[in-house]
């Protein structure tokens, strides 16, 4: 052991996040390192020799050259790659550090082909189709969790066409801003349909309400909706600036000259504008709640509030862990 404080005087505990979670500066920063698409460059071989340094250190085993920054750019690495519960190498496309760039290039395409319906179809599809990837790469494992996500997936694909088709057909005549604005209120749709319908055992049979040491101490769904509430608003937040503010931005450029003698320029010039906004967005979108959330006994069930009240040491505080 002394050989351990030697060579890492700091021993930090990796089971938590690096910075405070209560401070929304602190979740912002644990996102940046989380979404950081770098982390997708990282070969099979080096996933597994952060893993490695990660496991051994968590046995009390150190390298003898280990920093502090080093294990923490493992965990993070580690974190982004590998499932929290099963710790088995994720699909990469479904990984959180994959977010920026396939949503970067969706996205785009999605705000460059928006009139034509066939485009409509397709790009909507392809967003709900990753949306799904997405899902069951970061499901809980749980036996019914993959026909939730086929259920859901196609009631947020259905959502999100019947949205997208339904209002380019009613904004024709209107100004070229409103038409460029109906994506955004397709993926709000399919956003508000998709995550309350992957959560649905949650709404009926609550989500796990802990004690202050993370063990499991009864289940409320009450606390279920205004969980499930803050990650919709969440993913809305982070599709509103490049959904809305990027528009706004090319309905004044199209007036340009050169914009006019270049159309085609829009598709590469919206992708990359949606690469910039969503390096940012995408992280802050996910800081803006706590992932571990304050839970108080007026806002479980006065049934469950009571039996918690009765135990021999009863909580002095509740969380729930809200999800993303």
């Amino acid at each position: 052991m002394s050989e351990l404080v030697k060579t890492l005087v700091l021993r930090p505990d990796i089971s938590k996040p690096k910075w405070d979670q209560s401070t929304f500066e602190g979740r912002a920063k644990h996102f940046f390192a989380i979404t950081n698409p770098l982390n997708l460059f990282y070969g099979g071989n080096q996933l597994d020799d952060f893993k490695k340094i990660v496991d051994e250190y968590r046995k009390g085993t150190v390298p003898n050259d280990l920093t502090v920054n080093q294990l923490w750019k493992a965990k993070h690495v580690v974190d982004s790659a590998f499932h929290p519960s099963t710790g088995e190498k994720m699909l990469m496309v479904g990984r959180m550090s994959a977010q920026v760039p396939m949503n970067m290039a969706i996205t785009g395409g999605m705000l460059t082909f928006y009139k034509s319906p066939m485009a409509v179809i397709f790009w909507q599809w392809l967003n709900q189709s990753f949306n799904a990837v997405v899902n069951y790469t970061n499901r809980s494992g749980d036996g019914g969790s993959v026909s939730q996500l086929l259920v859901s997936y196609c009631a947020a694909t259905g959502g999100a066409l019947t949205a997208a088709l339904g209002l380019n057909s009613l904004v024709k005549k209107a100004p070229p801003l409103v038409g460029r604005l109906v994506p955004f209120v397709a993926v709000c749709v399919a956003n508000a349909i998709n995550i309350p319908m992957m959560r649905r055992g949650e709404l009926t049979d609550g989500i796990d309400i802990l004690d202050e040491n993370g063990q499991v101490i009864g289940q409320s769904p009450g606390v279920a909706k205004s969980a499930i509430s803050q990650v919709v608003v969440s993913r809305v937040f982070m599709a509103t600036p490049t959904f809305a503010f990027i528009p706004v931005v090319v309905n004044v450029l199209e007036k340009r000259p050169y914009f006019k003698a270049n159309p085609k320029m829009f598709l590469p010039l919206q992708t990359i504008l949606c690469g910039l906004v969503l390096s940012v967005s995408t992280p802050v979108g996910c800081a803006l709640f706590p992932q571990l959330t304050p839970v108080t006994f007026d806002q479980i069930e006065p049934e469950l509030a009571e039996k918690l009240k009765n135990l021999p040491n009863p909580p002095k505080q509740l969380y729930c862990n809200k999800g993303l």
